[in-house]
Order: C-alpha cells, then structure tokens, then sequence
C-alpha cells in the first residue's frame, strides 16, 4: 500500500466529512478526522494503512445518522451505535472498492470501524485509544461545561476502562485545563 494511496483515500473521507454543516470554523466531521490522524500519528507511528484509513474514517458522515433518531436511554444509544459503525464501515468499502482496493484491506478496515475484537485485536485497540484520547483532548472542556461532575467522571471511568495502559499514559500526559485534569485523575484513580 503506498503512501500515495493512503492520501486518495484521506482526500476522499475528507471530502466526504467537509459537507458537515456543523462546525464553526470549518465542518466538525473534517477536523475531528483530522485530529483522529493526528493522534495515531504521535501516539502510534507504526500504524499500517487500515489503521490509519480505519482512524480517519471512523465517523465518516456521522451527521447523516443524528442520535435524535433513535429512542432514549441506553438501549437507544448502543443501537445507534452500532448502526453507526455499520454505516462508517459500508461507507468506507464503497471509497476504497472505488480505489480498487482489494478486499482483505477493505474487510480489515471495516473489522476496525466497528470496533470488533476491542481487547484482543492490537489495531482495534488503537483506534479506541485514540479516539478517547481525541475526546479528552479536544471535546471534554466543552462536554463538561454541559455536565454535572460527577457524570463527567463517571464517563471518564467508563473512557478510561476503555483504553490499553498506553493509552491512559498518554492521557494522563495530555495537557489539559486544571478542572479537567482533575476531573480526569479523579476517574483515572
């Protein structure tokens, strides 16, 4: 896979993620898989390609599918969950069949979008680091300022729980506003 290809099919899930109408600078899809990229890159430099196409792509669209849609509580949030990453994966086949690429890179990079295998599959396991540690970094002052503390920690516990030890290394490094910080250790402890 080279690296030429790797960067058509960023240019093509950043096209896709640049019609968000939300955002205020630029389209909030576009600059979270920007960020997602990013961090894979300082947190894990190895990554292969699915990984790095997986991590890009992980909520391709995700607008299109608001969580308005689906009933509330738990049960409503874990089925438009899935049927989000069911959609991310499809979506991201249909870029890369249009790339020509072959279907062991296709399946693989599906396989990560839905998060199988989270424990026991390394690149798995590395897209979930980074996407709490793109949370923690970027969107838990404002997810805060929208919560009660003890639901942001008990939502940091459950991010957290999610992430490998390198993961939560990295963020505990993280620099971060000083209530965050604590709101973070406090759920890290």
């Amino acid at each position: 896979m080279t690296e030429a290809f790797i960067q058509e099919v960023f240019a093509r899930i950043d096209a896709a993620n640049g019609a968000d109408p939300e955002g205020e600078s630029a389209p909030a899809a576009l600059i979270y898989g920007q960020r997602m990229t990013a961090c894979l890159k300082g947190l894990y430099p190895e990554a292969g390609p699915a990984l790095q196409i997986a991590v890009r792509g992980q909520h391709i669209e995700r607008w299109k599918l608001p969580r308005s849609d689906y009933p509330p509580g738990r049960a409503g949030y874990h089925r438009w969950r899935t049927e989000l990453q069911r959609r991310h994966a499809e979506r991201l086949r249909e870029i890369l069949q249009s790339l020509g690429a072959d279907e062991e890179l296709i399946g693989r990079v599906q396989h990560l979008v839905q998060k199988k295998a989270l424990r026991e599959d390394p690149e798995t396991q590395a897209l979930e680091d980074v996407a709490c540690l793109v949370f923690l970094q970027h969107y838990l002052e404002d997810f805060s300022a929208r919560h009660e503390s003890e639901r942001v920690i008990e939502i940091l516990k459950k991010t957290g729980a999610k992430m490998s030890e390198r993961g939560q290394e990295a963020a505990l490094a993280l620099d971060l506003s000083p209530a965050s910080r604590r709101l973070l250790e406090a759920a890290l402890a």
